[in-house]
């Protein structure tokens, strides 16, 4: 078998959205994955039984820090001699995709799944820049996972086409439709769901599944629903998610907002957000930037329309008026707006229950992804 090393800055890259990958490879190449945190990355390695190598790889910009990880990366790779070194996102990125350079790894790929640049200005935009710019000059091969994340780095002149590949309709992974299903949730599970967390029957909930940083368009998100719930006494605003106070901070009115309301409920991180879309009226998701969000993918699949910011990834998966509503980001009136018109008016959208969840298994089950990847790796083995 050939080698294949796959990297990520943190193990929950890979543990959610690459989520069994490794495991499905692991068939066809000698996998290795390369991430940071040794306990939790032993930990996903053994579960998708591949094996792997620790590098404390930093989510900041750690100049020391990222020299040791390259130099200590590029050895990994030269006792190893890899045919493959496939990195995700953007710090694994550039110190993969350079190490994999340097150790003169014949097929080196590098996958984009959002770049925090786009909200980057002056000096540190011009950091991340080069960064990207550095990654893909690296590599041999890039892979958006959106048509809209293609195009924003071909006019920013970040890379050169012939490198750049979107596959199927995007996605860094596809979905697991059988797993995303709303039958997987009975209804008794979703009636003791809304009594844990005191929803009544008559309750209207709104649903954000993600980090809960200033990036994910939190701060809108928490304004527009205060300004609703003064309204509509049965309007509930169920958040699910950790915070990063580290690297984006919430304002903090907001943060003062999600702990005092009583109608804002919030749940921290959960390993299974099912049962919380489950019972969701509408999942709303007012990011600044993204490169394909899985998340959407998974509301749809589970027959919830969606309110999303116009953004590349989000305004590729939602048809306005059919399976939700697209609205401008960083626009807390506008996003009220639409979210009570939803409320008020839930026969709105075009699109059934049943039809939203269709066009997921259409368009990005995950098994056909993954058959997509492995024929672009086969495709490859001819430079090895």
């Amino acid at each position: 078998m050939k080698k294949l090393i796959r990297i990520t800055t943190i193990p929950i890259s890979i543990e959610k959205l690459l989520e069994n990958q490794p495991r499905f490879f692991s068939k066809y190449f000698n996998l290795t994955l390369v991430s940071s945190d040794e306990k939790q990355l032993a930990k996903v390695a053994s579960d998708q039984g591949v094996q792997y190598f620790p590098l404390e790889i930093t989510r900041k910009i750690t100049p020391l820090q990222d020299l040791r990880c390259l130099v200590r990366l590029v050895r990994f790779l030269r006792q190893e001699k890899p045919h493959f070194v496939h990195s995700h996102t953007p710090k694994a990125g550039i110190i993969g995709m350079l190490a994999a350079y340097i150790a003169g790894v014949p097929v080196r790929m590098h996958t984009v799944a959002g770049l925090p640049l786009m909200e980057a200005t002056g000096v540190k935009r011009w950091v991340l820049n080069t960064v990207e710019r550095i990654t893909y000059f690296c590599s041999t091969n890039v892979y958006p996972n959106s048509k809209g994340l293609e195009t924003f780095i071909l006019q920013n002149k970040l890379c050169i086409l012939k490198k750049i590949k979107v596959l199927g309709s995007g996605s860094s992974n596809g979905i697991d439709t059988s797993y995303f299903d709303p039958e997987m949730v009975s209804q008794a599970q979703q009636v003791a769901l809304k009594n844990e967390l005191s929803i009544e029957p008559k309750d209207f909930v709104f649903c954000f599944v993600g980090r809960l940083v200033k990036d994910k368009g939190v701060n809108e998100l928490i304004d527009a629903f205060i300004q609703i719930s003064k309204k509509h006494l049965n309007a509930k605003l169920l958040i699910v998610g950790h915070t990063e106070a580290d690297l984006d901070p919430l304002l903090p009115v907001t943060l003062h907002n999600i702990e005092f309301n009583k109608r804002i409920i919030e749940v921290g991180f959960q390993k299974d957000i099912r049962p919380y879309l489950a019972i969701a009226d509408l999942f709303t998701f007012p990011s600044y930037r993204e490169g394909f969000p899985n998340v959407i993918l998974q509301a749809n699949a589970m027959g919830v329309p969606c309110i999303v910011s116009d953004i590349n990834g989000c305004n590729e998966l939602i048809k306005q008026g059919e399976n939700g509503l697209i609205v401008p980001a960083k626009n807390s009136k506008i996003l009220k707006e639409q979210m009570e018109l939803l409320l008020e008016n839930p026969n709105h959208l075009k699109a059934s229950k049943a039809e939203i969840r269709n066009f997921i298994i259409s368009n990005f089950e995950r098994e056909v992804f993954w058959e997509l990847l492995l024929k672009e790796y086969k495709a490859l083995e001819k430079n090895v």
